[in-house]
């Protein structure tokens, strides 16, 4: 069984050979740990892989967004960074005023995706291709107006906020549109809803403003007949419940910010959670007992002739042993 169909069958619950696996690696582990990411992703490959982009014109941005310095984004919001290996955060708003709506520029140049070279790229794989879209509205949101003033933003409701979102939104909808006419298997978005305990926003106002925007990404991957993953962080218990409803294929959370059991029992066998092992505590702290008794809860928890993906960040701060036993612990899972 290759790695496209072992995907393809976690999704539909339908018994795969083993749980897939994908660990999402950030800069700052190949900088520290370069041999130890090499023994990883040589032992327990990935299943599931990110397009390149493949862009004719490349999107317009200034530095690096992984090094100390400042790093424009294609939108021309301002990032200041202070720690090589993660992304930085803005300081100033990209739109100050409203009555600067109309200034700002959707990066067009995203929409110059060699989709010849897409396709070609996902025939000369067997794994299961997620496309590299950007597709973020919330946060979004958040680097042209800084978080202060969009939750201030979202209790007022000024019009051109609404004008604002549109324009994304509209924007991403043809993002998604492009990478559904490729071979590529999947589709995704992201948006960080979750604090550490509860959701940023009320749970009403979400529907009313974000769960539309999302249905529409759904149901736009879906009549293209591509699945489509989501990720966010935090503890966002609350909507699941519409994710489901809207359709979502996937979706990569801190299952660890949650109640994994409960977890289990409401939403078991009615979508795929795509990882993760806690990355807050148990990969920069945890035991040897502990990583394997929390990928033991997850899957005991979650899975239901499928619907696991055996998901990890290597990030900041964790051990590359701990790591490694997270894969390592998945794999002798591989007898299902």
């Amino acid at each position: 069984m290759t790695s496209r169909e072992l995907v393809e069958r976690t999704l539909e619950f339908s018994r795969p050979q083993r749980i897939p696996r994908q660990m999402w690696l950030l800069a700052w582990a190949t900088e520290h740990y370069p041999e130890k990411v090499t023994e990883i992703q040589r032992k327990f490959p990935d299943d599931i892989v990110t397009s390149l982009s493949f862009y004719k014109i490349p999107p317009r941005t200034f530095g690096d967004e992984n090094s100390p310095g400042i790093f424009i984004d294609e939108w021309g919001c301002v990032f200041e960074n202070r720690q090589r290996g993660i992304m930085g955060e803005v300081k100033e708003p990209l739109l100050r005023e409203w009555k600067d709506v109309d200034k700002v520029r959707v990066p067009a140049e995203r929409l110059s995706v060699d989709k010849d070279k897409v396709n070609d790229f996902c025939r000369r794989t067997d794994k299961f291709v997620i496309a590299r879209s950007c597709v973020r509205p919330f946060e979004q949101l958040q680097f042209m107006r800084k978080p202060e003033n969009l939750f201030v933003d979202l209790i007022e409701q000024p019009a051109e906020f609404f004008i604002l979102l549109d324009r994304i939104h509209q924007f991403y909808k043809q993002e998604l549109e492009l990478w559904a006419r490729t071979e590529v298997d999947a589709l995704f978005f992201n948006d960080d809803w979750g604090s550490q305990n509860s959701l940023l926003v009320s749970p009403s106002l979400w529907r009313k403003i974000f769960k539309p925007l999302y249905k529409d990404y759904i149901d736009l991957a879906h009549l293209h007949g591509k699945y489509i993953f989501m990720h966010s962080d935090g503890q966002i218990m609350d909507i699941l419940p519409d994710l489901i409803e809207l359709g979502l294929d996937a979706l990569n959370s801190q299952l660890f910010c949650m109640d994994i059991e409960e977890l289990g029992k409401r939403f078991g066998g009615k979508i795929t959670f795509w990882g993760e092992i806690d990355r807050q505590y148990l990969l920069p702290y945890g035991s040897s007992e502990e990583i394997i008794a929390s990928v033991r809860k997850v899957k005991d928890s979650l899975y239901q002739d499928g619907g696991v993906i055996a998901q990890c960040e290597f990030g900041i701060g964790a051990k590359p042993e701990n790591v490694y036993l997270v894969f390592e612990t998945w794999n002798n899972f591989s007898n299902l």
